[in-house]
């Protein structure tokens, strides 16, 4: 390779030429994108990740040995030239072309490399499978679109580094071997060869880590940091992911969360030019799981729910009243306009939307100029029909859709059905950024399955202080020092401030059903540590997938990670996870019980 590139040194990538190289020479290097064969003229537009520059190959000016080769050039084929920079004809520019003003007149060039016909097209607007895409993923990252949004990508990497260092932070490493823990999502497990029947994980977080880390004094630490969660996949999840993970000492939620507006605030001016106003708004726990049935609301749009239990609780629909009589509730939502918006059949489609969610069913009542049309209308008093109208401001023409079951159920139901319907009826700007903070989330919640209480966040979070006295009494109730920020109706990114103290953080595990043997077992080193002076400390993390997801426009995480895994957490293009050689099982102590059910092929 030494010697076919000597002499030739690129002096511009194909889209910096401008109007000071005019009339000059330029060495460009990259793919045949297009290739146009007129005659006496070929023209071939040169790519590669900054843009395209249009060759002209003029037999005039080439020797007939080179035209002849020329001619040979294909799609993909590698190439590097020298030529001259010139203007085109008025008449040929390109305005939908960075470069379209200019073209390069050939005078000599090397074909580096042949390619054999792709198996996609190295365009934007591809229509190819996904499940092709990922299997010659180093293909569909050449087209221009994933380079834009991979520049965009570290960009906004770039942007969290030098914005956290201005800060006072230091990024330190923590480690990719850590210990498995029992709480949150699987672990991916690593054997060791050397304590044989042992496992190191991979780690979900930094978490531990980085509250050792203020326990060393280092105050402020930051770190893009690889995490990787054992889990069932969804289109803004990945088995492993990247974050921007933060802890500062001696703070509270209000420094966290203000040090990190100013991070959102740069973060949208120099990848977006938008000005986003601080102070962000925020939003309780309780309250947006009211309002929107989610916490994680996108506030785009309205269809906010209304709770009609009080109104019903005492009618004869049975549906309603079981519901409430069990501790659940009624809840609706006003779809404006929209009577004549969905049809019976698009009704019954919403029916089978919310029953992905649980729900068992979806109420409605249609506010249509000639009257009421409403399957549970003999059920309830006029006075009763009367409060829901006015309880949710119905007009004529409105449809009201109702879910009742418990509240659970019911937000996660509403919660989805507000976007689907949002979505359907085009109520969503998408050039519209709707951020904001959701606050005060319950400490823990229940887990049936378990028949325990569970972290909802991390069993590190801390308590809200007036609220310290339920935790053993009444630990449903407790709230958290917690907070997510919450862009578009996904989080972007979620933190706390941790428990600092042995004794706070002893109670903390006993009320989440650990023994104090099996406390110390698991997390005895940081109880151990917190014994050498903690200060108080806290801490966010943002998904860096999902932001650059967000700000690139895609709905699909998997467009902004290199190479990516699918839903079955299988690499298409690698073929992983796949069989390994027995000795190396045996060198780890390890037997594998095949399932010959398992098609092999991922």
């Amino acid at each position: 390779m030494a010697e076919l590139l000597k002499g030739w040194q690129r002096t511009h990538y194909c889209a910096e030429p401008d109007s000071e190289q005019v009339g000059k020479e330029v060495l460009l290097m990259g793919w045949a994108a297009t290739w146009r064969n007129l005659g006496a003229l070929i023209f071939i537009g040169l790519r590669d990740r900054t843009g395209v520059m249009q060759l002209v190959f003029d037999s005039g000016v080439l020797t007939p040995e080179q035209f002849q080769k020329a001619e040979d050039i294909r799609t993909e084929y590698v190439l590097a030239i020298k030529g001259i920079l010139q203007e085109r004809t008025p008449e040929m520019v390109n305005p939908n072309m960075k470069t379209g003003k200019y073209e390069v007149i050939v005078k000599d060039f090397k074909i580096l490399s042949t390619s054999q016909t792709p198996p996609i097209y190295i365009k934007d607007d591809l229509d190819a499978a996904e499940q092709l895409r990922l299997k010659h993923r180093y293909l569909d990252l050449r087209r221009p679109v994933m380079q834009n949004i991979f520049a965009l990508r570290h960009k906004i990497a770039m942007l969290a580094r030098n914005f956290f260092a201005e800060n006072g932070f230091l990024e330190i490493e923590t480690p990719m071997l850590t210990k498995s823990t029992p709480e949150g999502a699987r672990d991916y497990l690593v054997p060791s060869r050397v304590h044989k029947g042992k496992f190191y994980a991979l780690p979900q977080s930094p978490q531990l880590f980085k509250q050792l880390l203020m326990v060393s004094g280092f105050d402020r630490y930051m770190q893009l940091a690889r995490c990787f969660r054992d889990e069932d996949l969804r289109a803004d999840r990945q088995p492993e992911f990247t974050q921007i993970d933060l802890e500062m000492s001696f703070v509270d939620e209000n420094d966290i969360i203000a040090l990190n507006e100013g991070f959102i605030k740069r973060l949208f001016k120099e990848t977006l030019d938008i000005d986003i106003e601080l102070p962000i708004k925020r939003i309780p726990y309780n309250e947006a799981m009211e309002r929107y049935g989610s916490d994680k609301p996108d506030t785009r749009f309205g269809l906010e729910l209304k709770n009609i239990s009080d109104i019903v609780e005492s009618c004869g629909f049975g549906v309603f009243t079981n519901a409430i009589a069990n501790g659940g509730s009624v809840r609706g939502i006003k779809v404006e306009n929209g009577v004549a918006a969905f049809s019976r059949k698009a009704i019954d489609e919403l029916t089978e939307f919310v029953k992905i969610y649980g729900a068992k069913g979806l109420a409605w009542m249609s506010l249509k100029p000639e009257g009421i049309q409403c399957a549970f209308a003999k059920f309830l008093t006029e006075e009763q029909i009367n409060a829901i109208i006015k309880r949710l401001d119905a007009n004529t023409g409105d449809l009201l859709l109702f879910v009742a079951d418990k509240d659970e159920t019911v937000f996660a139901a509403l919660g989805a059905l507000r976007v689907e319907i949002a979505k359907r009826l085009n109520l969503i700007d998408e050039n519209v950024y709707d951020i904001l903070w959701v606050t005060d989330f319950p400490l823990l919640e229940w887990d049936d399955e378990q028949g325990r209480f569970v972290a909802r966040h991390h069993p590190f979070t801390s308590p809200k202080d007036e609220d310290l006295e339920l935790l053993e009494t009444d630990p449903g109730r407790v709230r958290a020092k917690a907070y997510d920020i919450v862009i578009n109706g996904y989080e972007a990114g979620g933190g706390s401030i941790r428990i600092h103290s042995q004794e706070l953080q002893e109670r903390m595990f006993k009320v989440l059903g650990f023994t104090e043997e099996q406390a110390w077992a698991q997390f005895g080193f940081l109880l151990e540590a917190f014994k050498y002076g903690t200060p108080p400390h806290g801490g966010i993390a943002y998904g860096l997938d999902r932001l650059v997801m967000l700000i690139a426009k895609t709905n699909n995480i998997r467009d902004v990670i290199a190479f990516p895994k699918v839903q079955t957490a299988a690499c298409l293009m690698t073929k992983a996870p796949s069989n390994v050689e027995k000795k190396q099982l045996d060198e780890l102590g390890i037997a594998v019980i095949v399932d010959e059910k398992e098609d092999d092929d991922v």
